[in-house]
């Protein structure tokens, strides 16, 4: 089964206004590479450039209120979405439709009430690496994706700790309840790290 995982940007939607010949456009950034997250349950997270050239040359991206499928703004074939990378991320201008749907969500963008853009996406393969930072914090690099969908939202997207360690698990053969329990108790970093993968397996207890 495919899973995708959502992140947000606050801040990153704005209107721009309707003319007489075309009706408002909601831009935002969806995502803006190597800008690291804040902590998500004992690791920080942040997109690589290359992580996206593949999906934006050639995925009918879509862009969803709220990733809800049955509120489509606009889609990439259409025309309706413009969606590209530059040297900060991955900007995106949604036409927004003269449906109800559009009105309300251009309305609530200009009264200041919708703020953040998000993006939903899976992992291409091998498209991620995990490393620490120079701090010695767990970091999560995202090196090929696939969006699936882009647009604002009200509320930060929950994350889910176990969809995202599924494959650290996968790549150091350590449970991913045990994982999260590292997680929880800030100390995934022993996961990472070279020498501790078989001391946590041989164990099976993930607090010393």
């Amino acid at each position: 089964m495919t899973t995708f995982e959502r992140r947000t940007n606050a801040g990153t939607v704005e209107l721009r206004a309707a003319t007489d010949d075309k009706l408002a456009t909601a831009v935002g950034y969806a995502l803006k590479f190597r800008k690291r997250s804040q902590p998500m349950r004992g690791f920080v997270e942040q997109v690589e450039p290359q992580a996206v050239t593949k999906t934006i040359a050639e995925a009918d991206i879509r862009a969803l209120w709220n990733h809800n499928i049955e509120a489509l703004l606009g889609r990439k074939s259409a025309g309706t979405l413009q969606i590209r990378a530059d040297e900060i991320g991955v900007p995106y201008e949604i036409a927004l439709p003269n449906t109800q749907l559009g009105r309300d969500v251009a309305e609530l963008i200009a009264r200041g009430d919708v703020t953040g853009s998000s993006f939903g996406f899976r992992i291409v393969g091998n498209g991620e690496q995990w490393g620490e930072t120079e701090d010695g914090y767990p970091v999560r690099s995202l090196t090929e994706i696939a969006i699936r969908d882009v647009g604002p939202v009200t509320f930060e997207a929950y994350l889910d700790s176990e969809v995202i360690l599924r494959s650290l698990a996968e790549q150091t053969g350590i449970e991913v309840r045990s994982l999260i329990e590292l997680a929880n108790e800030d100390q995934l970093i022993r996961a990472i790290r070279a020498d501790s993968p078989k001391e946590i397996r041989r164990r099976r207890v993930v607090i010393a």
